[in-house]
């Protein structure tokens, strides 16, 4: 279920006759538990509660219906139960029928109200459904609510038009939804005089059968596009003339509006019902963005992205540096009048801005930040008896720019705009004055619909070019007029642009053929990028299209910053002269998607090169560094390069095994029981075979293993012959490298072994492991190409796979697929940084793999995966590691680093020393 089909759910169930015994499961229906787990709790069987007439959903909540008057002291009798803490429960409700409390564990938060009222406070619960929900969305359901109503408007118009969800007419009915959402918010901040007078006009002048809806309000929607002068020769109604005209583009060309059934018509009333002025623009903005896209219907807008998250992006964009600049202009007039000219030049630019998230919270914030400037100069000319200062808004909706794929998208974000100003004129000068500045509308946000990558970025948003830079001083002949007239007087030389937003992000693999060649136009049909994220054409279209005032700030996936990403896209970044000012630390970007366990990202602020200071933020803290890296740490621009031989003096690592036998040389316990029961010849051809799933989850799986010269008894072998067979047919139609197989088809394409021992490096490991789960494997063993595979290597080898350092190296370099780590031998051990080695550090780091060799075993029978669960690792395990660390680390530095940032900035330092000790040792080209 999806939040808005949550919020109906649970306004029936408030509405509904209150059945106390039923009302538990009536509840945790609403939030979109199956009736499965609902009988279990019924019937007992996962019910732990201990409170008289409650129902304990573990990791959920602890729900009681109590009798009448007693719904504190039940509350308190959960919040006391020992059964809340152990079940883990997020929310304590209590109801009599009357009354309901309930408690927010997590956020100590409550509320208590009318049980007629809870469906009010329905957001607070939006977790139990798997929503995670940000305050304004808990605490103001009205976006919610409102999106509902939308949407099923929305999808009834189609049923009765649908020719009107066709491509020729697809704007015109989103162009209608925007103007009936304006008209609903207009009506109910006082724009439009009167009470209700749009909802009111619908329901007095369409007939109940619906048959004349559209007419009247494409009546009303001509009436706005008219100005009062033109009414008399534009023949109106009384009830449209009441309106007043709107104009900026909002109800400009067609006023035809769909066709209305009884049922339409009953939404439309139901959505005027709504108290439309506490709608928040950027939440309720992206929530009808799926109204019209079939693809995110189902969520219904529920990736909104909070307010804090934007800010990641805004504040170290540009945003902190006008508020430096305010606290710095304290009562200097100049300074202040300065800052509020430059604050009114300044233009945003989102090129994926969807509904408009992030050029509403600019807007709002640079809003707020020209208020403080308004009441400073306002304190300075009353203590001088002067009356100087305009308080209305310079800045201008028309410096909002943003292009998205989407029309409805764009009308959302234009409304969204509009909506914002508004409120924020409301909040700031007052609700008269912001009402009497509205109309008629000025020129809203310029929104462009179309492929942000195929259009030129310079057309949509061009280059200002102006030639005489003025500054304010009180003391020149035009500083009354620069005060009265600044925003068509004093226009800047030096207007600053700043793009930002968060673009799709879209591995290779996931793109659409459009979304590839996309990729291609960007990056000139070059092959190298055809494996990038998405997200990296915006990247570089931003870089490309940035100046000396300009500067850019984007979401991106961690991937941009790691693995083969690195290699690819930063070297045509640095070609378009542009460095990174700032960056964000890997860190989950979560939203209110439902189940959504967020994305790992970050955030880079680009800008041409500069002699500037440049920040490394974390999710609490941020560093001046000297410059940062494209693997973002404090380091040069240097870029590891996959590489064929090693830096270090350690043992070779190369891929384990590869088969090219469609699965039939691999033998499930099961099948390898049976066959060695009933061929026990086959006992020295039947060996263990592990890869990264079978070594860490502890799986038993087998292999079929022939050598050169027993292909004709295992083309012939009753028991395996048929399977050896198989793999001959597969590798005859398998493709180039499989045919060249067909002379051995009892064995593996590759047939590494070992001699004594080898090491297993897995290829993919959970970001939750503080160490890489390597193994050290018998000579049985067949390490198979889905693991890494060091083959009689030294305990050496495995001490430093084991560290938390080199850990960090391929953290970083490897790159991960998905959020879990993913080991390349070629770019993560062949490039790590390793000092030379004494026999004496030899011997330590032996001795360290040792100890953690046998603290693993001394937990027999745990698997690697549950032996290096963070939450679950044995404490003598954990010291071993404790050790090692130490130990290497002592190597390195004569300490153990402190933290990661450490690790990473002193391997690159090494890198660099130890590849330029490499090119030197090669010979040049020629050289004999």
């Amino acid at each position: 279920m999806n939040a808005v089909e949550i919020e109906e759910a649970v306004s029936d169930l408030a509405a509904a006759p209150f059945d106390a015994a039923e009302f538990p499961y009536a509840f945790l229906a609403a939030f979109g538990n199956k009736k499965t787990t609902i009988d279990r709790l019924r019937s007992g069987a996962t019910n732990a509660s201990d409170v008289p007439g409650g129902v304990l959903q573990r990791n959920n909540l602890h729900l009681a219906v109590c009798d009448k008057g007693k719904v504190r002291e039940t509350l308190i009798a959960l919040r006391t139960s020992p059964k809340t803490e152990k079940g883990k429960v997020k929310f304590l409700i209590a109801t009599d029928g009357e009354d309901f409390e309930a408690d927010d564990i997590a956020s100590g938060e409550g509320i208590a109200c009318a049980y007629s009222d809870f469906a009010k406070h329905f957001g607070l619960f939006l977790p139990l459904a798997g929503i995670s929900t940000v305050r304004q969305v808990a605490n103001n359901p009205i976006d919610i609510k409102a999106t509902g109503r939308l949407n099923k408007l929305y999808l009834e118009l189609i049923k009765e038009n649908p020719d009107w969800e066709s491509e020729a007419r697809r704007h015109d009915l989103n162009q209608f939804m925007a103007r009936l959402i304006f008209c609903f918010f207009a009506e109910d901040t006082g724009i439009f005089f009167g009470s209700s007078l749009f909802t009111q006009t619908l329901q007095q002048f369409t007939d109940n059968q619906s048959s004349n809806t559209h007419e009247i309000i494409a009546e009303l929607f001509r009436a706005m596009d008219t100005k009062l002068e033109d009414r008399v020769a534009g023949n109106f109604r009384p009830w449209a003339d009441a309106f007043p005209y709107v104009n900026g583009g909002l109800f400009a060309g067609t006023t035809e509006c769909p066709r209305f059934s009884r049922i339409a018509r009953s939404y439309l009333l139901r959505a005027g019902e709504l108290d439309w002025q506490h709608i928040n623009p950027d939440i309720f903005g992206s929530m009808i963005q799926g109204i019209a896209d079939d693809d995110e219907r189902g969520s219904l807008g529920m990736h909104y992205t909070s307010v804090p998250n934007i800010l990641r992006v805004l504040d170290p964009l540009f945003l902190d540096g006008l508020r430096e600049q305010l606290t710095a202009a304290e009562g200097n007039v100049r300074k202040l009048m300065n800052l509020r000219r430059r604050i009114a030049s300044i233009r945003v630019f989102d090129p994926a801005c969807g509904s408009g998230n992030f050029l509403v919270i600019a807007y709002i914030k640079m809003r707020e930040i020209e208020f403080e400037i308004v009441k400073k100069l306002r304190t300075i000319y009353e203590s001088e008896a002067k009356k100087k200062d305009d308080p209305n808004t310079w800045i201008k909706l028309e410096n909002f720019y943003g292009i998205d794929i989407k029309d409805f998208a764009c009308e959302t974000a234009r409304l969204s705009l509009l909506i914002a100003e508004f409120q924020c004129d409301a909040r700031l000068i007052g609700q008269r004055e912001a009402c009497l500045n509205i109309l008629p509308l000025k020129k809203t946000g310029q929104i462009h619909c179309g492929n942000a990558l195929r259009m030129e970025w310079a057309k949509i948003c061009p280059p200002v070019e102006r030639p005489v830079s003025m500054e304010f001083d009180p003391a020149s002949p035009t500083s009354s007029r620069a005060i009265e007239d600044f925003p068509e007087s004093l226009l800047p030389t030096d207007t600053e642009t700043y793009i930002c937003g968060n673009p799709p992000y879209i591995g290779g693999k996931k793109q659409s053929l459009t979304q590839k060649a996309d990729m291609a136009h960007v990056f000139n049909e070059q092959e190298s990028f055809k494996n990038l994220d998405y997200v990296c054409a915006f990247i570089f279209r931003a870089c490309g299209f940035l100046g000396e005032n300009a500067a850019a700030a984007l979401v991106a996936t961690n991937s941009v910053n790691q693995g083969t990403h690195v290699p690819t896209l930063w070297p045509q970044i640095f070609d378009t002269g542009c460095e990174l000012a700032f960056a964000y630390e890997p860190f989950k970007w979560a939203n209110s998607a439902q189940n959504n366990a967020g994305v790992s990202c970050t955030i880079l602020g680009l800008r041409k090169r500069a002699n500037k200071p440049k920040l490394i933020y974390s999710t609490s803290t941020k560093r001046l560094v000297s410059n940062v890296s494209p693997y973002l740490i404090d380091g040069s621009d240097i870029i590891v390069q996959a590489a064929p031989s090693k830096l270090h003096q350690l043992s070779d690592m190369i891929t384990g095994n590869a088969a090219y036998d469609e699965g039939h040389l691999f033998l499930d316990e099961a099948e390898a029981v049976s066959l060695l029961q009933s061929f026990p010849d086959l006992a020295c051809n039947i060996r263990p075979v592990s890869g990264t799933s079978e070594f860490i989850d502890g799986r038993l799986r087998f292999c079929l293993w022939f050598e050169d010269d027993d292909k004709d008894r295992a083309l012939n072998h009753p028991g395996v012959g048929e399977r050896v067979r198989s793999v001959l047919n597969y590798r005859i139609n398998g493709g180039q490298v499989a045919a060249t197989l067909t002379d051995r088809p009892h064995q593996f394409r590759y047939r590494n072994q070992c001699r004594r021992a080898q090491i297993l490096v897995p290829q993919v490991s959970s970001e939750r492991r503080e160490y890489l789960p390597i193994g050290l494997l018998g000579p049985e063993y067949v390490i198979t190409h889905l693991a890494h595979a060091i083959y009689d290597p030294s305990l050496v080898d495995f001490s430093v796979l084991s560290s938390q350092l080199h850990l960090a190296w391929i953290s970083t370099i490897c790159g991960k697929l998905e959020t879990r780590l993913r080991y390349a031998s070629n770019l993560g051990w062949n490039t790590f940084p390793l000092p030379p080695l004494t026999p004496t550090n030899r011997l330590d780091l032996e001795h360290c793999a040792k100890n953690i060799l046998l603290a693993r075993e001394a937990n027999f029978p745990a698997t690697i995966a549950e032996l290096y669960d963070p939450d679950l690792m044995p404490e003598n395990l954990r010291r071993a590691h404790d050790l090692n660390d130490e130990t290497i680390e002592r190597i390195y530095v004569g300490r153990q680093f402190r933290n990661d940032t450490e690790r990473l900035e002193k391997l690159f330092e090494l890198y660099i020393k130890m590849t330029k000790a490499e090119t030197r040792k090669k010979p040049a080209k020629g050289a004999a």
